[in-house]
């Protein structure tokens, strides 16, 4: 390139006559590579004022159109030339060669070893520190242990104190304090368990009452606690059953001695027992009873040694002796409905239902003359008679069980939902009926069975495969 501006440049026509021109290339203050060039006047000695040479002006202006028009091509280009050069130049200081990355790249490794080292020997000295805080405080233990407890010091040992007496001749003072011989120390992990407890358990053990317990008096039924469950029939044949304890046993049965009957069958005959709620839990009876005679739907109870149950197909109740295994007594309840005429609302034949309470043995039923009313008789334990009735205004298929205690009548209103309640009450020492609404849980949704025993102030009762217990609460008068 360097040669066409040779030859561009190496002589310039001026008219008819040929004159050397000079083309200078340099970089101005700024930096900027600049192209300068001059001729010689062969005749003037001087610039002259006017336009003197307007051909000369013309052709200079010609020559710097024609050195810009080459320039831009270069640049365009990336040529060899002068600018071409310094382009490649920039193009290499933005771009650096792979080496001189690594190289970078290496250094910013070794600054940051540095860090890491300066950071391991500030922990090894913070280590060192805390080594030697922690043999100083050992031997701060040790000094005290060996101050107020010397090995042989004076003074009664730990099984004279446990004891709780001391040498007669000892005498208060330092000599005199007890040894104490002081175990290493160490850590102990502490774990905790959480065990759920139905709300009704809590309020037993306050001062409200806990079922159970010995109870002077009677009163009006108030509250009703969460089922506990006690055991599970592992068969079809348990779905429905009744579960009792008796709340006055004769030798050789106690009161936990336990009870069972499942009802689902034509011929229910057995009676199965139980010596403690455990045996009951676990499914293992100690004895089973055989029945004489087939009893009918879940309102048996245990009462006095007895067993008073409802003869299949009949509106007679019988007693079962539980020692001789015989049917000491047998009485049919006049105009009682039998058989499915009128049962709780759930069903299962339970026309005919036996109760029990801190004053003795109820039966309860209806008839024709009441209409489907519920009729509340009380019977003598031993021949079975009716001593007095009464007829309510609570219809027997409009609730799904009921119990008595201290007298008065209690009814459920339903047997599967699970949010039900105590709806009525019907008090037989004033005759009159109430509307209730003490809150009762069916949580297994088929509720059977319902009977109350006095000795344990508890709800017995059947739910769909599940003997469970409810706490109560009683007013006091």
């Amino acid at each position: 390139m360097a040669g066409a501006w040779l030859l561009l440049w190496g002589t310039l026509a001026l008219g008819s006559r040929a004159e050397t021109a000079f083309l200078r290339r340099a970089d101005d203050s700024t930096g900027r590579c600049t192209y300068s060039f001059t001729v010689a006047s062969p005749v003037e000695a001087g610039c002259p004022d006017g336009g003197g040479v307007p051909e000369l002006r013309a052709e200079l202006a010609a020559l710097a159109a024609r050195l810009s028009r080459l320039e831009s091509r270069e640049r365009g280009a990336g040529g060899s030339g002068p600018r071409g050069a310094e382009a490649r130049g920039v193009r290499d200081h933005q771009h650096p060669d792979p080496a001189a990355r690594l190289e970078a790249a290496y250094g910013e490794l070794l600054r940051a070893k540095s860090q890491l080292e300066e950071e391991k020997g500030r922990l090894e000295r913070e280590k060192e520190e805390l080594g030697r805080r922690l043999e100083s405080s050992a031997q701060e233990v040790a000094r005290l242990r060996a101050t107020r407890c010397p090995p042989g010091g004076e003074g009664p040992g730990r099984d004279a104190l446990r004891a709780g007496s001391a040498p007669a001749h000892a005498v208060p003072g330092p000599t005199a304090a007890p040894r104490w011989d002081p175990q290493p120390l160490a850590y102990q992990e502490l774990q905790s368990e959480r065990t759920e407890v139905p709300a009704s358990r809590l309020l037993e053990e306050t001062a409200l009452g806990r079922p159970g317990s010995e109870d002077s008096g009677c009163g009006e039924l108030v509250w009703v606690g969460e089922p506990v469950v006690f055991g599970r029939a592992d068969s079809i044949a348990g779905k429905y059953g009744v579960w009792m304890k008796d709340p006055e046993p004769v030798p050789p049965f106690t009161r936990e001695t336990t009870w069972r009957v499942d009802t689902v069958g034509t011929e229910v005959r057995q009676l199965f027992q139980y010596e403690a709620p455990e045996q009951l839990a676990r499914g293992y009876p100690a004895k089973v009873h055989i029945l004489p005679r087939p009893l009918e739907s879940t309102g048996a109870v245990i009462y006095h040694g007895g067993l008073f149950f409802q003869p299949r197909r009949s509106r007679a109740v019988a007693r079962y002796d539980l020692r001789g295994e015989t049917v000491t007594a047998e009485r049919e309840i006049p105009g009682a409905g039998f058989h499915g005429q009128y049962p709780y609302s759930w069903g299962g034949y339970t026309d005919i239902d036996l109760a029990v309470d801190e004053t003795g043995l109820w039966v309860i039923y209806s008839t024709e003359k009441a209409r489907g009313a519920i009729v509340l008789s009380k019977l003598d334990p031993e021949t079975l008679e009716i001593q007095r009735t009464w007829e309510t205004n609570i219809r027997k298929r409009g609730v799904a069980n009921s119990f008595v205690i201290c007298g008065t009548l209690y009814t459920v209103s339903s047997y599967s939902a699970p949010n039900a309640t105590i709806n009525f009450a019907y008090d037989t020492s004033t005759s009159t009926s109430r509307a209730l609404s003490i809150p009762f849980e069916n949580r297994f949704r088929y509720l059977s069975m319902v009977d109350y025993n006095p000795a344990e102030r508890q709800l017995f009762a059947w739910d769909s495969f599940n003997m469970v217990t409810y706490p109560v609460r009683l007013s006091r008068a």
